[in-house]
Formats: structure tokens, sequence, C-alpha cells
């Protein structure tokens, strides 16, 4: 299972630890929901999910402040029986003395974020299912196209980085070469990034490796992509047959999620980044609600209907 230091989410989230004295460099995260222990602050722990990061927002906070300090210790101590993570005070709110000092005695991390409570947990809600969501890695390359994330994909040697090379003077934007580490946040969503050790470079046969932001800049690159449409690169075979209309979509799938995918026939005199570009361009088009293939099937059936009823009025 993945897991998160509880040090890369305060450098991250930018928060304050306002309790130096606990060890949060051994401390991981490996949920990716948080949860507000208002219902635990008024002493009910049924169902608490203590494995979440916890965050008190104004309401909790005031809640607390209300509280006598016999009541604040018994609830305190209940809470931090269990083994929380760590405590974020959004707002920047401060902690009362008594719940420092039993923090402390448990050996809970307490945080302070300046953001308000709602902005800090969708931030860090979607931050953590990208560090922590199900990863693979594919061999492919990974390219922003016209804001589409085209994966290109086929056997080794057959052009992939040369398309990308050309795709990248062409103004389009590397994510990543060779190796594509892929992330499922979501039912509907891949993410896709580049391993540190390969991250904007492109490795072209007889050349060696080319840094493509020192070459091209630093607008040519980009961390992260999700991945929108495959493109699967393959030696031409004159008896296979191609499709020639795309009137049916095909897909490949990653981690249990369908990807549009598109078989290209490599053969002498092809352009592969301007296939790239058009297979790019028509799936946006697509996703807004126009196929140009449906659109030459109805032109074809208009024609026939009009033909047959010229026909019909010569008889």
């Amino acid at each position: 299972m993945a897991t998160v230091s509880l040090t890369q989410v305060i450098e991250k989230m930018k928060l304050e630890n306002l309790t130096p004295e606990t060890e949060v460099k051994k401390i991981r995260i490996g949920q990716s929901d948080v949860n507000r222990p208002a219902l635990q602050m008024a002493g009910y722990f049924e169902h608490f999910d203590a494995t979440r990061l916890q965050v008190i927002g104004f309401v909790e906070y005031t809640y607390m402040e209300g509280l006598t300090d016999e009541r604040k210790r018994e609830v305190y101590e209940q809470l931090m029986s269990y083994d929380i993570p760590a405590i974020v005070f959004s707002r920047e709110l401060q902690p009362d003395p008594i719940f420092k000092e039993i923090a402390i005695a448990h050996g809970v991390p307490v945080l302070s974020t300046k953001k308000t409570t709602s902005n800090f947990m969708a931030e860090i809600i979607r931050w953590l299912n990208v560090k922590l969501a199900p990863c693979i890695s594919v061999h492919g390359v990974l390219m922003d196209v016209y804001g589409e994330g085209v994966m290109i994909t086929g056997e080794s040697g057959i052009g992939k980085s040369e398309a990308a090379l050309e795709l990248i003077k062409r103004g389009h934007r590397l994510v990543t070469d060779d190796v594509v580490e892929l992330r499922k946040v979501s039912d509907d969503t891949l993410i896709g990034t580049a391993p540190d050790i390969t991250k904007h470079f492109i490795e072209l046969r007889g050349i060696g490796i080319v840094d493509v932001k020192a070459l091209f800049g630093a607008s040519s690159v980009k961390d992260t992509q999700q991945v929108d449409l495959v493109i699967r690169l393959e030696d031409w075979d004159k008896d296979k047959e191609y499709d020639r209309l795309g009137l049916e979509e095909n897909y490949t799938e990653y981690l249990g999620n369908k990807v549009v995918c598109h078989n290209i026939p490599i053969r002498p005199g092809r352009s592969l980044a301007i296939i790239c570009e058009s297979a790019a361009v028509n799936h946006r088009q697509k996703k807004m609600g126009y196929n140009a293939a449906q659109e030459l099937y109805s032109r074809v059936q208009n024609s026939l209907a009009k033909r047959r009823e010229e026909e019909d009025e010569d008889e």
C-alpha cells in the first residue's frame, strides 16, 4: 500500500509545526481522505477513522473553547489515545495549552495552516489522491499535444522518441520518454508522470541522451499530464486490415481505466508527428460533440436517400 511521509505533507502544504518536540519523520499517511473530529470532540468515537489526517476548523475550535478544563482533558486524552498521524489547525488557529500538552505526551504532531478549512481540505485531498493512487510503469512516451495527453507506445526502436522530438519542435510539450508512470486518481482519470531519473530526457539512437528542457526551454516540458489518448505504433502489415473510418472506438486498459487507442501502421514517408497532432485534435473534437466519421456516414446516408427519392420520382 502506498504511503506519504508527514514531512512531505508539511513541506508541500507549507504547514507550521506547533509541536516541534514530536517526531514527524517516521509518520506516514496512507489515506487520501481527511476527517474533521467534531463528533469526537463531543465524545462520540464510534466509527472514528483515526488513520486519517485530522483537521480542526473554526467550528471545532469554538466548541473546544467552550469546554471546561476538566472536560478538555477527558476528550483530548480520549482523542489522542488513537494512532492519529497528525492534527492540523486551519486559519492559523492556536490550540490551547492543554491540547498541546496532551498531544506532546502522546506523540501526536500538531500543525497549523493559514488556509481556510475548506480550501486546505480540498488541496490536501487532491494532492494525496495523486500521491497515493495505484501506480504502474508503462513503456512509452507521453506528450501534451494541443492540451490532450497523448501516450505513444510500440516496440523498442519503432520511432516513439523521434516522433516526440518532432512534436516538441512543433511546439508541443514532453512529459516523459521511455517510461511513463501511470497513476489512477479516479475511475475516469489516469495521470502520467516521469520517473525522477529520466525527467526531461529523450534517448535518440545514434545520438544518445538529449536534455529537452536545456535544448528547447522550459515551455517544451511538463511534469504531469492526464492520459486522454493512446497511439500504438506498429510495423505496416499489408495483410492486416486497418480502420479507415473510425466509426467505432478501440480502447486499451490501464489499472481498470479504459483509454481510446489508435493502432498506427509505420511506413517510410508517413509523418508520425502530423498523425499524432491530427489524432489529438480529432479526439478533442469528439469530446466537444463533433465526430467526422459520423458526419461522413450521415452524408452518405442522406445522399443514398436522396438518390432513392429521385429514382422513385422518375418511375
